[in-house]
């Protein structure tokens, strides 16, 4: 049942130690009177702002409460000199909670940005979505987790068209970067700052999902079948922003690919990491543009070549008059093995907002080992299921727009990569994605979510009612059945 109750109901995972409610209640008091000073130790005044004080795109509020003392820092919980520790942060079998303690002041402040970007809050102006590449801003706030605090944590509203959506249906359940050590140029004490061993994380907010189970699956899915993926893990949010902690539901936790996903799957963070978005990240013959690949890693190195080289050996003449030397000249540049068992677990899971339908949604990186670039996936809540803007791609991509998805649509065509994709196929859905594993996994945690997803309060979820979540359970069941006969009806076309 929903509530109107902004506290969930009591149950274990909800009995907070005492030491965490004083520590909530004197941090919150404390910053409410502006403790204190940016440069200065002897400063006490708050100033928020919204001027851009970074050289990225991404704006941060000015702060002035640099007068504290780092009292629950630990090597094992808040130092940069530890591996990540991804059982603690990242366990599938519990859900965990976060607390965020931020002053009226600077949540005012994010409201106020979020409402010079978009509109007013629960109003859409128009039809269509805004158009801007500006972030959110950041501010710092107080990150709590099982009685341990971090420190002037950098926290922004995430997302594009969910994220604006959502502003305006007037759902404060959004999406939020957390990061760090965002701020220790103003704050000395949280210098390197990490959670056990993570500088920054997406907490997503599962947003049009009523199962709120498809970010996390559809991550699992990729990694078990044996490709570079975020960890996810399920873990509540509360909000402190002046009038005590209110729930604002259920998030799914996401590691994040320029941190440790490079660091830690693969042998070397080095190589260049890039976010490739709109036109260019279509592939289409010449419309190459830098500014379509932001680099996240390396940022100061102006060089795109390994792109370049992508996007010429991909086009290259002698794909039908040499085929053998046009795989050649492709797989000496891109990991084509990798893509091809991606586009096998994307098709069978029906991911449609991403490559082949939206130009978004996947990271490339240059793996330093083999100098190729290397497919990531990423943003999977829209998966599992037909999907919106015409649906999910068939898996013979009989649907494909082949000139504007060339990336597909020449590997498909070739007759060596066609059969290779066929075997990935066959592969995943008698493994990663096996019938009744699927079931087990969705049965599994739909009962560990249960009680905190149907927890989740107006206003702050996209579920309606608790009845919808039960229903979208049934419907993931139901979709794990068809996708198995869809590979088998696809395969014996074969």
């Amino acid at each position: 049942m929903f509530t109107s109750n902004h506290l969930c109901p009591t149950n274990r995972q909800f009995n907070r130690p005492i030491t965490l409610l004083l520590a909530l209640m004197l941090t919150s008091l404390l910053m409410l009177n502006g403790c204190g000073g940016s440069d200065s130790d002897t400063d006490t005044t708050e100033t928020v702002s919204s001027t851009n004080t970074t050289e990225t795109d991404t704006t941060t509020t000015e702060v002035t409460d640099a007068d504290f003392e780092a009292t629950d820092w630990t090597d094992e919980t808040h130092s940069k000199n530890v591996d990540p520790n991804f059982d603690e942060v990242f366990n599938d079998t519990e859900v965990k909670r976060l607390d965020i303690v931020v002053t009226e002041a600077r949540w005012q402040s994010m409201l106020d940005n979020m409402t010079e970007l978009y509109g007013e809050f629960g109003r859409s102006a128009s039809n269509s979505l805004s158009d801007t590449d500006e972030d959110p801003i950041f501010v710092p706030a107080e990150v709590f987790y099982n009685g341990t605090q971090w420190y002037r944590v950098g926290i922004r509203f995430k997302g594009n068209s969910s994220l604006q959506t959502s502003w305006q249906q007037g759902i404060l359940k959004l999406a939020l970067k957390l990061d760090f050590d965002e701020y220790e140029d103003d704050y000395p004490q949280i210098n390197n700052q990490r959670f056990y061993g993570f500088k920054k994380f997406s907490l997503k907010n599962n947003y049009d999902d009523e199962s709120l189970l498809r970010e996390k699956v559809a991550a699992d899915v990729f990694k078990d079948a044996g490709l570079a993926v975020s960890h996810t893990g399920f873990y509540t949010l509360y909000v402190d922003h002046g009038d005590g902690p209110e729930y604002f539901g259920l998030y799914t936790l996401v590691e994040e690919i320029d941190d440790t996903v490079i660091d830690t799957q693969f042998s070397s963070n080095d190589g260049n990491l890039y976010k490739p978005e709109d036109d260019g990240a279509m592939f289409v013959e010449g419309s190459f543009n830098q500014t379509d690949f932001e680099k996240k890693t390396n940022e100061d190195d102006e060089d795109w070549s390994d792109i370049q080289a992508l996007f010429t050996a991909l086009h290259d003449d002698t794909r039908t008059t040499d085929p053998e030397t046009w795989r050649a000249n492709l797989e000496a540049v891109f990991d084509v093995d990798v893509f091809l068992k991606y586009l096998a677990v994307n098709g069978i899971i029906q991911n449609w907002d991403t490559y082949g339908v939206m130009p978004h949604n996947y990271y490339l990186y240059n793996d330093p080992d083999t100098s190729k670039l290397t497919w990531i996936p990423w943003d999977n809540n829209e998966a599992l299921q037909d999907g919106k803007q015409g649906g999910a791609l068939a898996l013979d991509f009989s649907d494909l727009n082949s000139s504007s998805w060339p990336l597909i649509s020449k590997l498909y065509a070739d007759d060596v990569y066609r059969e290779r994709y066929n075997e990935y196929l066959l592969e995943v859905i008698s493994d990663a994605f096996e019938t009744n594993k699927m079931q087990a996994s969705y049965n599994t945690y739909s009962a560990l979510i249960e009680p905190y997803a149907t927890s989740e309060v107006s206003g702050y979820s996209f579920l309606e009612s608790s009845s919808n979540f039960y229903r979208a359970i049934d419907e993931l069941l139901q979709h794990a059945e068809d996708r198995a006969a869809a590979v088998d009806t696809y395969l014996d076309k074969q």
